[in-house]
């Protein structure tokens, strides 16, 4: 079974490299995993041909062989579908619906049919793996798996990220985005792909002479099939969108491509992230198809280690407790991990080649080390996967609003400790100003507002001129003036009632962020429900951001009735007046 599986995955390759780059513009919400496994399974359950498509075909795969064979049965019962339903129109659009096939639309007829089974075959999988695999833990599903690290990530010391132009630097000199732009620009303008193989063995001998890469022995192979570290170059021009579809069975070079590195530093991280999932290229690559699939992960389970590891670690006891990882997660992992010592010499070979090309790690008098691009990478891996990290810019690297955004979510102790560290870098006047100025820039961010104030009118007469500044400043200008006022400078405006009741809308909407019994419970500091009556009878005049919704809150929430009706009523102000 196992050489039929190889022999099918590699017959599948081409048509799935071209289904994805067709996928990009007809269809971007496919889940590419998920058509390979159908199409592979379709191949050797259901028809010789992987063209051709009955309808019967869809019930045997769908309901009778993926429901034995999918790892992620919540991805299929969202995805699974609509992602068959894409395939099949790719086939049809560009002419690959073979002979014998179902006309498309009893195609898709069909699949809606059996859309809710197949539905509900993926939610009983989940029930099934939930009820089996409950013993008060969660159970780890693979090598590469973040999960069983969640509680060790979650205890980790603060991880420092350095700041954007030091990072996109480095993503500037990644060797391999640098080939992936070669590859793409070799491919040039509307290059027609093959449905066999993407590209001929002339082809393919070119494009190696392009990479650098030399050309291999096949032993009667087809040399498609014994050039993966082409196609992962290929895959990665595709996820890094250098290379495009146009049109039917043809490909080329995005416009932008022969600009990398980019100038902008947004730009060239927004490209490096893009591609930040090709780490699982590095993963080996063994003639076994099981085996291959016993080490998927693998360039997963290396990163998260040496995260833990406080971003370097032995590149022995890596080898080490890997390999033991292997054996433990898979049946076939020791098997496998020898295959891949055979194969590279050391299955971390092409783990580390991977990820030194793509500027994530180094290795040097065997220890492995994450680069400051790579723990920015790792961060955002673990982020994507929902689990609990403590991942902050560096103090030197912290902008105000950096400071303002974090310190929000933070303990006070602690937050007091990330402003102490900050202002240590700077001068008392400039550090004033930063705050006020980040503080300026979104009016709608009353707890970014709060903060600022508070931190600045700790640092007494130096922030004299960078409160006066604020008072040019709509949002601000409620603080700066009272603040003026309690250090008794003489030339400063009194604050008026308009800033007053600003400073109350302010702190009413971080109150109504906290919940109902906390914004019950502001409104009650503020008065009676006779005080409160009153105030909304001029509020309603304030042109702050979430006036509207505060009132609305308030006739809904306060327990008086007479309150409800006077914020009711001061609601109606606000809109006519906005009107």
């Amino acid at each position: 079974m196992t050489d039929r599986i190889e022999a099918a995955a590699a017959e599948l390759r081409p048509l799935l490299q071209a289904f994805i780059l067709w996928a990009r513009e007809h269809a971007p919400g496919s889940d590419s995993n998920l058509v390979g496994s159908v199409a592979l399974w379709h191949r050797l359950a259901a028809s010789d041909d992987v063209g051709r498509w009955r309808t019967a075909d869809l019930h045997t795969v769908l309901l009778d062989r993926m429901p034995q064979v999918v790892e992620d049965p919540e991805a299929a019962a969202d995805g699974l579908v609509p992602s068959v339903r894409a395939y099949l129109t790719y086939l049809s659009d560009t002419g690959r619906l073979a002979k014998g096939s179902a006309p498309l639309r009893e195609l898709l007829t069909e699949l809606d049919r059996i859309e809710d089974d197949v539905v509900d075959a993926m939610e009983d999988l989940i029930t099934e793996d939930d009820e089996d695999g409950y013993d008060g833990e969660e159970e780890s599903e693979g090598l590469g798996d973040f999960e069983p690290f969640a509680d060790e990530l979650a205890a980790l010391p603060t991880i420092r990220l350095r700041p954007d132009a030091e990072l996109a630097e480095a993503a500037r000199r990644a060797p391999l985005i640098g080939k992936a732009r070669d590859l793409a620009l070799w491919v040039g303008s509307e290059r027609r792909v093959g449905e066999e193989t993407l590209l001929t063995d002339a082809e393919i001998t070119e494009a190696l002479g392009v990479l650098g890469l030399p050309v291999p022995e096949t032993d009667g192979k087809p040399l498609a099939d014994s050039v993966p570290a082409l196609w992962n170059i290929w895959n990665l021009a595709i996820d890094l969108d250098f290379l495009q579809p146009e049109g039917e069975d043809t490909v080329s070079a995005d416009a932008d491509t022969g600009a990398w590195p980019f100038d902008d530093d947004e730009d060239v991280l927004d490209a490096w992230l893009s591609g930040l999932h090709s780490i699982d290229y590095g993963d080996p690559e063994l003639d076994d198809e099981e085996a291959t699939i016993a080490l998927s992960g693998l360039t997963r389970a290396l990163l998260v280690r040496v995260l833990l590891a406080s971003g370097s670690t032995s590149l022995a006891g890596l080898r080490t407790e890997l390999a033991e990882a292997a054996a433990e997660y898979d049946d076939l992992g020791a098997e496998a991990w020898s295959a891949a010592t055979d194969r590279y010499g050391d299955p971390l070979n092409p783990v580390l080649e991977w990820l030194s090309g793509y500027g994530m790690a180094e290795v040097e008098h065997e220890q492995v080390r994450l680069t400051p691009l790579g723990m920015e990478g790792v961060v955002h891996l673990v982020d994507d996967e929902d689990i609990e990290l403590d991942a902050r810019p560096a103090i030197d690297a912290m902008t105000a609003l950096d400071l303002l955004s974090f310190s929000a979510e933070l303990p006070e102790e602690e937050a007091d400790a990330e402003f102490a560290a900050w202002m240590e870098l700077r001068d008392p006047d400039r550090a004033a100003h930063e705050l006020l100025r980040a503080a300026a820039e979104d009016e709608a961010d009353a707890l970014v507002r709060v903060q600022a104030a508070s931190v600045v009118g700790s640092l007494g007469e130096v922030a004299v001129p960078a409160w006066k500044d604020a008072l040019d400043e709509p949002s601000l200008r409620p603080y700066a003036a009272t603040h003026l006022a309690q250090l008794g400078v003489d030339d400063a405006p009194a604050p008026t009632p308009a800033d007053t009741h600003w400073l109350i809308l302010d702190m009413l909407t971080i109150s109504f962020g906290l919940g109902r019994s906390e914004f019950v419970s502001s409104l009650d500091d503020i008065g009676s429900a006779s005080d409160l009556v009153g105030l909304l009878d001029v509020l309603w005049k304030i042109p702050h951001p979430h006036l509207e919704d505060l009132l609305e809150a308030i006739g809904k929430a306060h327990p008086d009735r007479q309150v409800g009706k006077a914020a009711k009523r001061a609601l109606f102000k606000a809109r006519s007046h906005q009107n």
